[in-house]
């Protein structure tokens, strides 16, 4: 693991992001913002799962109204995500929220862009610069407010960096130059409470993205790769291009982007983390993968384990073996652990035999053994 990437510290809400701060974990509301319930029930599930900054949707006036109701009820830091209309960033901004989301490729106008960070500078309220493939500006029209197609902007014609000829434009290129272009504005402004993130689906374009940009600027990164897939493959691309950046020490804040459960968004994002050795908040779960040797279903036990061990806020190590011979052995660096064998279990802590259950007993008895380690990490604390 490289030594993080140094940058200039802001607070988003009460959360620190950048200098020397954790990376923390957020997620987007799947809700319609103007439902402020079903909204609010949204974010406190996913506080409970341990997400520390929530993002909101803002497709019109009544939206950016609404999440002023929206702050009232809920503990973490809300983010306006803030696409084509101005004004909404500055309803938003009246709504008290905590960060805006600007996309530079959708408000180009600099005019405006300004207007609305004199009020963003006004509240001390941070600015998420946030690039996106899929929603570039036109190639030779970064901050031109009008006069091309969508569909004739070019982007999709520029190669990536690993495709292109000595000196030629690049994807990475222009979504570095849309980057800096918009962080120009900010600067002129005086204003420094800035996040950036340069989001692709494709992982070398993302990767590349972020790591040419680091280069340039101080500011903290927030990372992502866009529209990433459902939990099982969004997850292990996630995985791949947001472990690379973390491990090079570059990253400050991520999102996993999932067509999920956003709770599922959270959990993959602090499993990212917890495998880097970057955080150490809750259980770490070691399985076997099974195989002929075992004598239970060591799918289903270590899934249910998965499921159970959610609520564990401890930096935990837990084992589920499926060969009670040589489990505790092969998992002995783990907090505790179940080692399953022929209609009974052994538990065991640290390599070591605690105590031998009943097949039928097992799920509990390792639980209580779990409860147990937590309230001594706990007392410890």
């Amino acid at each position: 693991m490289r030594k993080r990437r140094v940058t200039k510290a802001l607070n988003v809400g009460d959360v620190k992001i950048g200098g020397d701060a954790p990376v923390t974990v957020q997620s987007m509301t799947k809700t319609d913002t103007r439902d402020v319930k079903a909204t609010v029930d949204e974010i406190k599930g996913l506080e409970e799962a341990g997400c520390e900054i929530i993002r909101c949707a803002v497709p019109d006036m009544e939206a950016a109204q609404a999440l002023a109701d929206i702050k009232k009820q809920i503990k973490i830091p809300l983010v306006a995500d803030i696409h084509f209309h101005y004004q909404l960033a500055l309803e938003s901004l009246k709504s008290g929220v905590d960060c805006l989301r600007l996309n530079p490729g959708n408000i180009r106008d600099r005019d405006k862009v300004e207007q609305i960070v004199r009020e963003a500078k006004a509240r001390r309220v941070p600015i998420r610069i946030g690039v996106n493939f899929g929603s570039l500006p036109p190639v030779g029209g970064i901050g031109a407010t009008g006069g091309i197609s969508r569909h004739t902007d070019g982007v999709n014609t520029l190669p990536k960096a690993g495709e292109a000829e000595p000196g030629q434009y690049t994807v990475v290129d222009h979504m570095v130059e849309t980057g800096l272009w918009e962080i120009g504005i900010l600067e002129a402004l005086d204003f420094d409470l800035i996040k950036i993130s340069l989001k692709a689906f494709d992982i070398d374009t993302t990767v590349e993205a972020y790591r040419r940009l680091g280069d340039l600027v101080p500011y903290p990164f927030h990372l992502g790769i866009t529209e990433a897939g459902t939990a099982k493959s969004g997850s292990i691309r996630s995985a791949i291009g947001l472990g690379m950046l973390l491990y090079d020490g570059i990253g400050d804040t991520i999102r996993v982007s999932l067509s999920d459960d956003s709770r599922e968004e959270v959990y993959t994002g602090f499993e990212i983390l917890k495998a880097l050795e970057i955080r150490k908040d809750g259980a770490t779960l070691v399985a076997c993968p099974s195989c002929g040797r075992a004598d239970v279903d060591i799918r289903a036990l270590a899934n249910d384990v998965d499921k159970m061990l959610r609520e564990i806020k401890s930096p935990i190590k837990v084992a589920v073996m499926g060969c009670e011979v040589n489990g505790p052995g092969e998992a002995k660096d783990a907090d505790v652990g179940i080692a399953a064998g022929a209609g009974r279990a052994i538990i065991f802590r640290k390599g070591r035999k605690s105590r031998i259950v009943d097949e039928s007993e097992m799920l509990t008895a390792l639980m209580e053994e779990i409860r147990i380690i937590e309230s001594e990490v706990a007392a410890k604390v």
